[in-house]
């Protein structure tokens, strides 16, 4: 079992983060939940589903919405800087910050540690562990493509949700998964969400 943190922070895309929270926790890791208020905006209006300000009340909102699990979940303040994540001491094994926005992406390549998510991100290139953005924006400005190069020279994983589309998806769903299957990629966690390049299919 991994510990795996996973911030959502207010950009578009929060279907991912969900199904990618559904996948790390059937799979039977322990993830780490934090969120940001206008991710709880987003996901009001993307899926109008309520992330509520109380870590205790989104960990049984959630349970719920899953259902039988196998992983451990545990949902932090923004704010708590007692949480296990917000110390090098007790880092999880990787993080991912699902989707990412701008702002968030450039106050981790600015070192900053103004909240647990950037306090938490900055703890995992400080200590060498996996950290994978997902930045959810387009088109990206001279800006944010520098930042994003200081981050991944830092050793972050860049990974925007682009889907493919050489699995034929037939549904948004599919297009979901092609994502959330690459962030699993680099997690090492395992998936069966969609066919890799090459299985039962060949070019002519």
């Amino acid at each position: 079992m991994k510990t795996i943190v996973l911030a959502l922070t207010g950009a578009s895309g929060l279907p991912y983060s969900m199904r990618l929270l559904e996948c790390l926790l059937q799979s039977g890791q322990r993830v780490h939940l934090v969120y940001s208020q206008a991710a709880q905006i987003v996901a009001k209006q993307e899926l109008d589903f309520v992330l509520p300000n109380r870590p205790q009340d989104a960990e049984k909102i959630l349970a719920e919405q899953f259902g039988k699990i196998s992983g451990k979940l545990r949902v932090f303040g923004r704010d708590d800087w007692f949480a296990p994540m917000a110390s090098g001491s007790n880092p999880g094994d990787a993080m991912v910050i699902c989707p990412c926005t701008m702002g968030t992406l450039a106050a981790v390549a600015a070192g900053l540690s103004d909240d647990l998510i950037t306090r938490a991100a900055d703890v995992m290139l400080k200590e060498r562990r996996p950290l994978i953005l997902v930045p959810r924006e387009t088109p990206f400005s001279a800006i944010h493509l520098e930042n994003m190069l200081k981050l991944s020279h830092a050793g972050a994983v860049i990974l925007p949700p682009n889907p493919g589309f050489y699995h034929h998806p037939q549904s948004v769903q599919d297009l979901v998964d092609f994502v959330v299957a690459k962030v699993l990629d680099h997690l090492g966690v395992e998936h069966v969400l969609v066919k890799r390049w090459g299985e039962n299919h060949r070019l002519s």
